[in-house]
């Protein structure tokens, strides 16, 4: 049944209660393009330490300096499958310092939320 504000066929997006351990290897890949071997070491230190939070969808990427994925985009369909068959989605990894935000890992759940609503809140970790 859907909430009564909720139009029906909606999507509804379950969250796991933690981040899955291969998401910390994603983020590890992409820190590697960007950051040393010791710097992505730490940022990914600080991410597991990082206590789980949410914030909006369109907050994440405007932080980041972000455009989302089209809902057609591959990994963002990906996503899509597995919210309406009822996964739970992992929260995302935000890296946040002095010359802003950046999304570690998650980029796509981050864009698919904001395609079905851009004021919907996504768990989070922010090291």
């Amino acid at each position: 049944m859907t909430a009564p504000d909720e139009p029906a066929g909606a999507v509804h997006i379950k969250w796991r209660q933690t981040v899955a351990d291969h998401d910390y290897a994603a983020a590890t890949a992409y820190l590697s393009l960007k950051l040393g071997d010791d710097a992505v070491e730490n940022a990914v230190q600080r991410l597991r330490d990082a206590k789980l939070t949410s914030r909006r969808a369109n907050d994440i990427l405007r932080a980041a300096g972000l455009t989302p994925a089209p809902l057609d985009d591959p990994g963002v369909m990906k996503d899509l499958i597995k919210a309406v068959e009822g996964e739970e989605l992992s929260p995302v990894l935000v890296l946040s310092g002095k010359r802003g935000s950046d999304i570690a890992d998650g980029f796509h759940r981050v864009s698919l939320v904001y395609r079905l609503d851009p004021y919907a809140v996504v768990p989070l970790k922010i090291g």
